[in-house]
C-alpha cells in the first residue's frame, strides 16, 4: 500500500477540524464587581412601629433616598404621588410588622460560628482568618435584623478590616462600632493567660496597662489604631482561665485616666464587669456603659441610675450555656477548665435576677448579648430573656433600638424618621403580642440596601 505524505495527511486533518473561534472582546467587559449602592426605595408597611412605644401606623408608606429616610407617609402612595421616578421599586410588606432594625451593643463578630468548631485556631491562624470567620458572622447576623452591632474585643487586624469591609459594600454585615482588644490590668480578664511564658511573652500587649500614666497611654493607643468605643476589664472575667475570681482589679485612679482619656477623645467607654466593687467603681468614675453586670445589687443599680449609667445585662448566653449547674453540665461549656466552670456554675439565674431589679428600680438598659458564647443569629432572643425576665416587650424593644441608640451615643439610627438611617426591618407577626415574633424577620434593609426579602438573602 502506497505510504501517504506527512503533509497530506496533515492537509486532511486540517480539513476536518472546526474552524478556530473568533471572539471579539470589548474594553472594559465584563465590569469587575461594584458594592451595592442604595437606590430609592419605597416600602408600603402594613403596620408601622417608628419607635418602640409610639402609636403604631396602619398603612404606612416609608420612602428612603441615599441610605436614608426621605419621608414617612399615611397610606399607600405610589412612586407619581411621591414624586419619584417611574419604576422606583417599591417593597410590599402590607402584611407584615415593619419596625427600626435591631442593635446588639456586646458581640464578638470574629470569635466561634464555624471557628469555634476547629479546635487550636487561635494558636495557628493569623488575624486573616479570623476576619473571614467574622464575615460569615456578621451576615447571620444582619440576615437576624441586626443593622448595628457593638464589637467589644477582638483582634484589632480581623475586626477592623471587617468593619471597613462592610461599611464600603465588599461583604454584607450590619454596621459595627469596633473597640478592636479591650483595655486590660496585668493578669485580668483581656490578658493572655494559661499558656506557657514564651506564647505569653508572644501576645500583643498593647492593650494591657498598669497605673494611671500607662492606661492613658494605652486608651489613646487604641483610639490612634482604630477603636470606636473603648472596651476596659475592670473585674475578673468567667470564661478565662485565671483563678484572680471576677472583682475589682484595676484601681480607682486607673479607671478614671481611662474614662478622662476616652471621653477627651470622643469616645464612650464601657466595662466588662461582674463584681459589685468594679461596677460601682466604674459607674463613679464616669464610665458610659456597665456590661454584664452580674452581681449588682440594688445599691449598685441605683447609683447606675444616678449617674446615667447603661446596664447591658447579656441574659441569653448564660441561658444558653445552662442556667443551673445540671444545665451547664449538659451545655457546651460542660468540658471547660476548672477554674471557669467553677465561676459559671455561680451565675445560674442571677442575670435574670439582674434584669428583674433593674426594671423594679428603673436603671436604664440596652440590648446585649456577648454573641460568640452564644450563636450569631440568635441575638434577638435577648429580647425574649428579658421579657421572661419581666420586662413588657414594648420596654425589651426598646433596649434593642431606641436605648441601644442612646447608650452608644448613635443619634442617625434607632427608630425610623426622616434624615435617620433607612434601617428597617419586618417580622411575620405583632411583637408586642407576641415578643417571640422578633425571631421571625422576613425583610432587613441596612442604610437603605435590601439585604432580605420574604425571607431569603438578596444577593
Amino acid at each position: 500500500m502506497r505510504a501517504i505524505p506527512l503533509f497530506a495527511a496533515g492537509l486532511a486533518l486540517g480539513i476536518a477540524a472546526p474552524a478556530t473561534a473568533q471572539r471579539s472582546v470589548e474594553p472594559g467587559q465584563p465590569p469587575h464587581a461594584s458594592p451595592r449602592v442604595a437606590a430609592p426605595t419605597i416600602v408600603h408597611a402594613g403596620r408601622l412601629m417608628t419607635a418602640p412605644g409610639e402609636r403604631v401606623l396602619t398603612e404606612a408608606t416609608i420612602v428612603t433616598e441615599g441610605g436614608r429616610i426621605r419621608s414617612v407617609e399615611q397610606g399607600y402612595r405610589d412612586a407619581a404621588a411621591l414624586g419619584l421616578a417611574a419604576g422606583t421599586p417599591a417593597v410590599d410588606l402590607r402584611d407584615k410588622y415593619v419596625l427600626p432594625g435591631f442593635m446588639d451593643l456586646h458581640v464578638h463578630i470574629t470569635s466561634n460560628g464555624i471557628a469555634g468548631r476547629l479546635p487550636g485556631t487561635r494558636m495557628r491562624q493569623e488575624d486573616a482568618f479570623f476576619a473571614l470567620n467574622g464575615a460569615t458572622n456578621a451576615k447571620a447576623t444582619l440576615l437576624a435584623g441586626f443593622t448595628t452591632i457593638r464589637d467589644l474585643g477582638a483582634a484589632n487586624d480581623a475586626i477592623f478590616s471587617l468593619r471597613d469591609a462592610i461599611r464600603m459594600g465588599v461583604v454584607p454585615g450590619p454596621k459595627i462600632v469596633a473597640a478592636g482588644r479591650g483595655i486590660s490590668p496585668t493578669n485580668g480578664h483581656g490578658d493572655a493567660h494559661d499558656m506557657k511564658r514564651a506564647f505569653l511573652d508572644a501576645e500583643p500587649r498593647d492593650s494591657v496597662c498598669d497605673g494611671p500614666d500607662d492606661c492613658r497611654r494605652a486608651t489613646r493607643a487604641a483610639i490612634k489604631y482604630g477603636a470606636d468605643v473603648i472596651k476596659v476589664h475592670v473585674t475578673g472575667g468567667v470564661l478565662d482561665p485565671s483563678d484572680a475570681g471576677t472583682e475589682q482589679q484595676f484601681t480607682d485612679a486607673e479607671l478614671t485616666a481611662i474614662a478622662e482619656a476616652a471621653h477627651s477623645m470622643g469616645r464612650k467607654v464601657t466595662t466588662h464587669a461582674h463584681g459589685k466593687g468594679g461596677i460601682d467603681a466604674a459607674t463613679r468614675a464616669g464610665y458610659d456603659s456597665i456590661e454584664h453586670g452580674m452581681w449588682a445589687d440594688e445599691e449598685s443599680l441605683r447609683l447606675m441610675k444616678q449617674h446615667g449609667t447603661w446596664l447591658i445585662p447579656t441574659v441569653w448566653p448564660i441561658t444558653y450555656v445552662g442556667d443551673t449547674p445540671e444545665k451547664v453540665m449538659r451545655g457546651p461549656m460542660a468540658g471547660i477548665n476548672p477554674n471557669s466552670l467553677a465561676k459559671l456554675l455561680k451565675l445560674g439565674d442571677q442575670p435574670k435576677k439582674l434584669v428583674r431589679m433593674a426594671v423594679k428600680i428603673g436603671t436604664p438598659v440596652a440590648l446585649g448579648t456577648d454573641s460568640g458564647i452564644s450563636p450569631h443569629g440568635t441575638n434577638a432572643q435577648e429580647m425574649v430573656e428579658y421579657v421572661d425576665a419581666g420586662m413588657t416587650p414594648v420596654e425589651a424593644l426598646k433596649t434593642g433600638t431606641v436605648n441601644a441608640a442612646a447608650a452608644a451615643g448613635l443619634a442617625d439610627r434607632g427608630r425610623i424618621q426622616p434624615g435617620l438611617a433607612a434601617d428597617i426591618i419586618a417580622l411575620d407577626g405583632d411583637p408586642v403580642a407576641d415578643i417571640n415574633q422578633v425571631m421571625n424577620v422576613d425583610f432587613v434593609m441596612r442604610d437603605g440596601i435590601v439585604f432580605k426579602q420574604a425571607g431569603k438573602e438578596v444577593q
